[in-house]
Formats: C-alpha cells, sequence, structure tokens
C-alpha cells in the first residue's frame, strides 16, 4: 500500500462525503447499521468512521440508550463527520489508529468499521486490537470491497486512466479498497486474531449517478486517487473526463448505474 492511499485531507473529506457516500457506500452503511442492530449492544465502538455515513446510520437505527464511539485515523474525515453528528449526544467522536486503540480492554458491545480494513497496514493486529476491546462474546463486523472486475464503475475508470498513463497507471482503487477480496485470507486472519464463528456474505448493490461525470468526478477527486493522477502531473480535470467518457460509453448518457458488490464479515470474540 502507497503512503498516499491512507490521505483523506484537503478538500477530499468534503468531495467524499457529498459524492463517494450517496454513490457506493449508503446502502451498505444501512445493511451494516441493521445487522448491529440485531445485536442490541448498548456500547458500541466504530473503527475507521471516515465522514460518518455509517455512524449516521447507526444513530438512526439504535436506541437513545446506547453509546457509540467513533474513531478514524484522519482527523479532517473525522471533524467532517462531527458536524453532521455534533447535536448527537450518544456520540463522542475520538482521533484513534485501529492498530493502537486508546481504550481499556473488554469495553464495548460490539466494533464495526465500513470499508475501512482494506488500509489496516496490519490486519490481523487490528482485529486483534478490535477483540481486546470487546466484552466476551462481542461481535465485530466489517465490510470490504469485492474484486474490482465486481464493481463496475471503479473498474472503468481505472482502465480509462491506464490508458491515459500507460507508462504509470494509477492502481490506488484496485491496489487498496478492492485489494483485500479473498475470504479465504480474511477469515485466517480473523482466526489469527483470536475470533470465532467467522461468517462472510456477498452482498450486492446497484451504484447510481446523475451523470458520467458525477461518477467520474467521485471516484478521481474524492479519494485518494486524485493524488495518484496529480502525481503523474497530469490534469486533474481532464483526467476526470476521460474517466467519465469511459463510463459514458459503457453505461450511456444521463443517469448511469452499475452493479457494485462488497463482502459483509461478522466474528465473534471468545
Amino acid at each position: 500500500m502507497s503512503t498516499s492511499d491512507k490521505l483523506f485531507t484537503g478538500s477530499i473529506p468534503e468531495f467524499y462525503d457529498r459524492a463517494m457516500v450517496p454513490l457506493i457506500f449508503e446502502p451498505y452503511a444501512r445493511d451494516l447499521a441493521e445487522r448491529v442492530a440485531k445485536l442490541a449492544p448498548s456500547t458500541l465502538l466504530e473503527v475507521a468512521a471516515g465522514t460518518g455515513v455509517v455512524t449516521r446510520a447507526l444513530a438512526a437505527t439504535l436506541p437513545a440508550s446506547a453509546r457509540i464511539v467513533a474513531t478514524d485515523l484522519n482527523q479532517p474525515m473525522l471533524d467532517h463527520a462531527q458536524t453532521r453528528m455534533a447535536h448527537d449526544a450518544r456520540i463522542s467522536w475520538r482521533q484513534a489508529d485501529a492498530q493502537a486503540l486508546p481504550f481499556e480492554d473488554a469495553g464495548f458491545d460490539a466494533v464495526v468499521c465500513q470499508f475501512g480494513a482494506m488500509f489496516f497496514p496490519d490486519r490481523v493486529g487490528a482485529y486483534g486490537e478490535a477483540r481486546r476491546v470487546m466484552r466476551p462474546g462481542g461481535h465485530f463486523l466489517f465490510n470490504v470491497w469485492s474484486a474490482i472486475e465486481e464493481n463496475e464503475f471503479a473498474d472503468v475508470v481505472t482502465q480509462a486512466l491506464g490508458r491515459l498513463f500507460p507508462g504509470d497507471p494509477p492502481l490506488f482503487l484496485a491496489r487498496t479498497p478492492h485489494g483485500y477480496h479473498d475470504a479465504d485470507t480474511i477469515r485466517a486472519d480473523l482466526h489469527a486474531a483470536g475470533f470465532h464463528d467467522v461468517a462472510i456474505d456477498t452482498v450486492e448493490a446497484v451504484s447510481s449517478a446523475s451523470s458520467p461525470y458525477e461518477a467520474a468526478a467521485a471516484y478521481c477527486q474524492g479519494t485518494p486517487l486524485r493524488a495518484e493522477i496529480e502525481a503523474r502531473g497530469g490534469s486533474l480535470e481532464a483526467a476526470t473526463q476521460v474517466a467519465a467518457d469511459a463510463i459514458a460509453q459503457r453505461f450511456g448518457q444521463g443517469e448511469v448505474r452499475g452493479r457494485i458488490s462488497a463482502l459483509v464479515v461478522a466474528a465473534r470474540a471468545p
């Protein structure tokens, strides 16, 4: 993983929340929140909360008595999330590294993470930290993207930018968000961290945007893919248009719809 893969800074948090969240994240946030609600946790830790799409879904689903601690490594992402939920006293916000959580042992009924595990340099270590801060029998729920070929817009954008920069294609999407999708590997990592009863479901959904350009801009300007484009000396706007043209060629003009797919993982602490 490149160091830049973890940089959600500058204008990215706002653009990410405005463009990427409705494009691909909202249906999975609702799915994860519904799964968590069935477990009825009274204390819940969210790691890699990003701009708070799952936090908002959890707040809408869990009872008023539930306590939510939302954390993220990137303070700019957390700051943006907090502005949207500052009124909810059930939620506390804290910058934290998932691999070194600043919490006591056995303090939470459940830990949840939406599309963050792919960014952990030491996944077994991060999973071990999640287990450490859970009470015995606690639940760990998270999701990760399926292979990029199963996620049509991301695949088309990556291929288009590869043609634009053939000598050094920007591969952030394939390398990191879509780089941790093997169920056997995920299961082995969780077992190595001490979890039991690992269940993995494939959940498919449909991503839609009002235009090819809107979808392309979400990926090219609202993720660390932006840094890869700029590092190659290319025009961000020109690269976005190349990606938009590729989406239009595949899916047509006007509103576009593409398949997305993710793995939803549930594990239990001993």
